[in-house]
């Protein structure tokens, strides 16, 4: 298969520093923490030491233990793994002006005054649903017309409360602002990182910090609405009667009313029924319908299972206390994150647009609709990650994600703290989602076509290996090098016990702008023909949206893609070398590469 979707040619992007603490070390020498109940703040503060250490340190406050235990101890030589889980402080009363990746401030058609509006209340523990009625979410392209008319009164009744009000549309879009944006630091976080913002994005708090979000703004729709059934729906874009947004959230106005679903910044080619592009980069392909239904599938069997294979590749990186989200490099983004819902959201934010409002910046995607919407498929990408049943698709375990914490207001206008752990089995959140067609999941059988041998033609005895190339390398063209792999023709059971997986370490970008490379292994076709998201050789791509602190608008981050099938798929399981082919697509003017290389990765157990 051949074509000219994507030629090896095009545009260009990327970000960095080391961070200033982290208290987790690569050691276990007998430190553990103590994370048997996130509610008891206590017991999650103390250190349990092995019984040979118990006369040298007692069990100890964390906090205590970190600044020093008059000077036996501090953060730096501390000898175990003792990080602390991401918490946010009491939001209405440490919250600052979110500014991080607005590059045009002055333009910013959006405020940055995104702290959530204070009533005096102190924060509770989180109690789970007790009511019988399961919500169910439903594909908005086929929702029916009492549920559309629903869900358009619930926004409606949202607009309509003062903008003061936790619970209004402007609270409600502040939310992933003041998270996504810089409102909050990590004051509150380990030992206290008052100086350190919190990211929810680009790492493995991605998807729990969003299922949260959701969980509260679905239940507040349906209280303002007195309907305890209510649920949202989501934009089913991973089956191709989904692929458009929803005809209900188009028209401007409705029998000379405005439309509640309506946002004035979205990009209007684009909704005129275009098929969304889950691989965009910032400009249109001249494909056939066909065929762009077929990239879009393909990319969701990527997300999900080839490059989704392991938790971290799945959720992306670990980000503990202490971590900056500009200087810690360490995180990798997830496969969804950084494939399917990054091009959604730039797909639907109006171009030209001075930060690319709304869906295209994360200070301003929250006064769309539509964004709910999208990150409710998201959400439902997680459960069927899960429910595939494969091995390595497996929750993270670490007691620092399961310990990381978020406060929201929920539909009682109470303040109320929920961890990670909590949200992991959606039964007990009392939602799941309706799976309305005859094949709900067809990007199953969307895994790219082997090659054919007698296609692949190319020489690559002139690239040169990661050894031989200078790094950090600039993507401002196309980049090849050759990586040595740590094993070749692996059985099916060695398959099964690791994931062959390719590292892109310390990718330093421009995080004021929207970003994307793509990265191709072993590709082998001649001159003049080129492979496309649709093919095998296709790993995937690196995408961001803008966000980063103002002081830098460079940030660093890291990408994973799965290469147990790719080999498979392009008949170079058995070569000693992968050929990579880094590819610049939009805003890659700056962006750098830090290190390239393949692991075999555990595929972790459930």
């Amino acid at each position: 298969m051949s074509s000219s979707l994507l030629p090896l040619t095009s545009p260009l992007t990327s970000t960095n520093t080391k961070l200033a603490f982290k208290a987790r070390t690569n050691q276990t020498q007998g430190f553990r923490v103590s994370c048997n109940s996130a509610q008891d703040e206590q017991a999650d503060k103390k250190i349990i030491l092995p019984e040979s250490k118990k006369l040298v340190v007692p069990n100890v406050d964390r906090r205590n233990l970190l600044v020093g235990l008059g000077g036996l101890y501090t953060a730096a030589n501390l000898p175990g793994a003792i990080a602390a889980p991401i918490t946010s402080p009491d939001i209405t009363s440490i919250c600052k002006d979110a500014k991080d990746g607005i590059r045009n401030i002055d333009t910013a058609l959006r405020t940055t005054k995104c702290c959530p509006p204070s009533l005096g209340k102190t924060i509770k523990p989180f109690k789970f649903p007790t009511e019988k009625t399961v919500r169910m979410r439903w594909p908005a392209h086929a929702g029916t017309k009492e549920q559309v008319e629903k869900y358009r009164a619930a926004i409606q009744a949202m607009r309509d409360l003062p903008d003061d009000h936790p619970h209004s549309f402007a609270s409600q879009a502040k939310i992933h602002c003041a998270y996504c944006n810089g409102g909050y630091t990590q004051v509150d976080s380990g030992t206290g990182f008052p100086d350190i913002n919190i990211q929810i994005h680009n790492s493995w708090l991605f998807f729990p910090f969003h299922r949260w979000y959701l969980y509260f703004y679905e239940r507040i729709l349906g209280k303002l609405i007195n309907d305890p059934t209510f649920a949202l729906p989501f934009w089913k874009w991973d089956e191709p009667a989904g692929m458009p947004i929803a005809e209900m959230f188009l028209p401007e106005t409705i029998n000379g009313k405005p439309n509640s679903l309506y946002d004035v910044y979205r990009d209007g080619p684009h909704m005129e029924k275009k098929l969304i592009d889950l691989d965009y980069a910032g400009t249109d392909k001249d494909i056939p319908d066909q065929q762009q239904v077929q990239c879009n599938l393909a990319t969701v069997y990527r997300d999900l299972v080839r490059n989704g294979g392991d938790t971290l590749s799945f959720f992306g990186g670990e980000y503990v206390a202490g971590d900056s989200p500009v200087a810690g490099g360490d995180p990798s983004i997830g496969s969804v994150e950084s494939g399917s819902h990054t091009a959604v959201h730039r797909w639907v934010g109006q171009r030209g647009n001075p930060n690319n409002e709304d869906m295209g910046n994360f200070y301003s995607a929250g006064y769309d609709p539509s964004f709910y919407i999208h990150h409710t498929n998201v959400d439902r990408m997680w459960k069927l990650w899960k429910d595939l049943r494969l091995p390595g698709h497996v929750d993270p375990t670490d007691p620092d994600w399961l310990n990381a914490s978020y406060v929201f207001y929920d539909e009682n206008e109470d303040l109320v703290r929920v961890y990670n752990k909590d949200c992991v089995d959606i039964r007990r959140l009392k939602y799941n989602f309706v799976e309305n067609s005859k094949d709900p999941f067809p990007w199953r059988k969307s895994r790219p076509p082997q090659r054919r041998k007698s296609a692949q033609v190319a020489k690559t005895a002139d690239v040169k290996t990661v050894e031989q190339t200078k790094f950090p390398v600039r993507l401002t063209e196309i980049v090849k090098v050759k990586v040595k792999r740590p094993a070749v023709n692996r059985s099916e059971e060695d398959k099964e016990k690791e994931n062959e997986v390719l590292m892109v370490k310390g990718i330093k970008y421009d995080s004021g702008k929207f970003v994307k490379f793509d990265v191709f292994v072993n590709d082998k076709l001649k001159e003049g023909e080129f492979t496309t998201p649709c093919d095998p050789e296709y790993a995937g791509g690196f995408a961001q949206i803008p966000h980063n602190a103002m002081k830098s608008m460079f940030m660093i981050s890291s990408a994973r893609f799965g290469l147990n099938e790719l080999l498979e798929d392009t008949n170079t399981e058995g070569e000693e070398y992968a050929t990579v082919t880094f590819v610049p697509r939009t805003g890659c003017e700056d962006l750098t590469i830090g290190e390239v290389k393949i692991e075999l990765v555990p595929v972790p157990k459930a």
